[in-house]
């Protein structure tokens, strides 16, 4: 066992966690997180996508004891006004909503790497998430309509 300090959607904690402890496990286990979830358990779904200082990661993948001072953030963590969120609600861009939190943090990353990206950009940013509905249309759709709502909030705070 080793001693870490995380902090999960701005709770920061110091806890306990064995070598081989997975990260998906401690942010469910110690933080009662719930948006991220095991799909595959070999990193190839996007359904345990978290974002460690913005950046996206496998947490079914990652060893927690690497993340010792690490900030996370989770889909739990989002405010209720979230612009990416209320743009999947408005285009009907889940059904059974399992791999929703995934690609939510996935547009995130996106988003804030590319704040106006083609089609092209965000197929293949969000290449390793799966769907298995198969909304793939209307998350593309979503994602873009939240990078026209950014780009109109930050054009009036330019203005």
């Amino acid at each position: 066992m080793r001693e870490i300090q995380l902090t999960v959607n701005g709770r920061r904690r110091r806890l306990a966690v064995a070598d081989d402890e997975l990260l998906l496990d401690v942010l469910r286990r110690e933080f009662g997180v719930t948006s991220a979830r095991e799909g595959c358990g070999v990193g190839a779904c996007g359904a345990c996508t978290v974002l460690v200082g913005g950046t996206s990661v496998s947490s079914c993948l990652a060893r927690a004891a690497r993340y010792d001072d690490a900030e996370i953030t989770t889909a739990d963590g989002l405010p209720d006004d979230d612009e990416v969120v209320e743009e999947f609600v408005a285009a009907r861009a889940m059904q059974c909503g399992y791999c929703i939190p995934g690609f939510v943090l996935m547009a995130h990353e996106l988003l804030a790497e590319n704040p106006r990206p083609t089609d092209d950009d965000v197929t293949e940013h969000l290449e390793g998430n799966i769907c298995r509905c198969g909304t793939y249309g209307e998350i593309r759709t979503a994602i873009k309509a939240a990078a026209a709502r950014r780009e109109a909030r930050e054009g009036r705070k330019s203005a």
